[in-house]
Parts: structure tokens; C-alpha cells; sequence
């Protein structure tokens, strides 16, 4: 499965980056395929690990603060993997062209 998700700690001011960095640690550390971008990381892996990642993740967030926001999309697609990478190179595919990643 996919599933790309956000940690937003509240009360924090306007710079989270500090957080971010643990948790972006702990993601690397976990061992799970992960593309990170501006607004939230994609993990790729089964079930149980995926999420197991993001709730050490949403914790070391609320380490911090009394309120935390993690919003999480799931991909989940029997048969098919890897496809972080798969799906944009499907897309290049028919566009002809590479994506700016």
C-alpha cells in the first residue's frame, strides 16, 4: 500500500521544521520505502508497517505539543508493487516525457 501523510503540531508557531526532522528520522530509521515533498511523505510497505510509522510519527509530535493534526491518504492496490515509483513512470509514459520529481 501507499499512504502519503502530514504531522501538523499546534501551538508551535509558524516554523515546525525542528519536528519534522524527528519524525523524517524516524521514517528513515524504520526502514520503509518513503519519498518525502513539501507537504507530507508517501510510504510504501504492508499494512501494519505502514501505519505502525505513522503513529510513532503522529507521537513524536505530540511529544511537543497537546494538539497534533496527521492527515493520511491510503493507495492500496492488491498485486502491484513496488509503485511509488511505478506510477509516476506510468505517467511519463504517456505524457513523453520525464516529471520534474
Amino acid at each position: 500500500m501507499l499512504a502519503e501523510f502530514s504531522i501538523v503540531p499546534l501551538g508551535k508557531g509558524e516554523s515546525i521544521s525542528p519536528v519534522i526532522a524527528r519524525v523524517m528520522s524516524i521514517i528513515a530509521e524504520s526502514g520503509v520505502s518513503y519519498k518525502a515533498n513539501p507537504m507530507g511523505t508517501v510510504l510504501e510497505g504492508d499494512w501494519d508497517t505502514v501505519m505502525n510509522v505513522i503513529r510513532k510519527c503522529h507521537d513524536e509530535g505530540m511529544r511537543d505539543s497537546d494538539r497534533v493534526v496527521t492527515s493520511i491518504r491510503i493507495d492500496d492496490r492488491r498485486g502491484r508493487e513496488p509503485r511509488m515509483e511505478q506510477k509516476l513512470e506510468s505517467v511519463e509514459q504517456k505524457l513523453g516525457r520525464k516529471l520534474n520529481k
